[in-house]
């Protein structure tokens, strides 16, 4: 019998898909720029496996550090389309998760798994066809006693999460958007792209300096020495 209680918080109805769309396939730099150059996470929490895109509403979890009761209870609030998000205070001496825990939120409908923790199975994991994305691995297993949380902000590295909120994820890392913002940054983005892809298509035809990009050193006070 656990000893400890796990808290959930019914999580707020997710996003429209078809506002995720724009965000699928986007390099992770372009979602940062379009909300005011923040949103990445932590470079630690990585990716490992070797399907890495996706797209999806945070379905937030709190673990006790060494502990997976609440992320094992999480299996059954996932809805199709949700990333699976597992925090665990960072503890890198006992894995959060491993092959069946993955594979059983694949099959509940989950897009992708990230955990500011430890995984175990590697390989197994990589067969389930989902990304996953933690700090590192390693064999020691959780009990499974709680506390917990399901559905209430957590702590991701340096990111504060609330149920609902969006992450993109791509081999060049993670970001996070919040859901309060998902509008702005959607059309944000599409501003950006159309610069982007403005500056790389002069690259390309062999200019030196796009306009853009050029005008960043205008007014530089230069001064020559000898």
């Amino acid at each position: 019998m656990p000893t400890y209680p796990i808290i959930i918080r019914r999580p707020p109805p997710r996003p429209d898909p078809a506002h995720l769309g724009e965000l699928a396939g986007v390099h992770t730099g372009f979602v940062v720029d379009a909300q005011d150059r923040s949103g990445a996470m932590e470079s630690d929490i990585r990716p490992f496996t070797d399907v890495t895109d996706f797209v999806g509403p945070a379905l937030t979890v709190m673990c006790r550090p060494g502990d997976n009761l609440a992320a094992h209870t999480a299996l059954g609030f996932i809805e199709p389309g949700d990333v699976l998000v597992i925090a665990t205070s960072a503890c890198r001496t006992i894995a959060v998760l491993g092959e069946k825990m993955v594979g059983m939120a694949r099959n509940a409908g989950a897009v992708a798994v990230v955990t500011d923790g430890m995984i175990r199975d590697p390989a197994g994991i990589n067969r389930i066809g989902i990304p996953v994305f933690a700090r590192g691995v390693i064999s020691n297993s959780a009990i499974k006693n709680g506390p917990g949380e399901i559905g209430l902000p957590a702590s991701v590295g340096s990111s504060a999460i609330e149920c609902g909120d969006v992450l993109v994820g791509r081999a060049d890392g993670l970001v996070h958007v919040r859901r309060s913002r998902l509008v702005d940054v959607r059309a944000a983005l599409a501003k950006v792209l159309q610069a982007e892809t403005a500056m790389f298509n002069q690259i390309a035809a062999g200019g030196a300096k796009p306009e853009a990009m050029a005008a960043i050193t205008d007014q530089v006070d230069l001064r020559f020495v000898d």
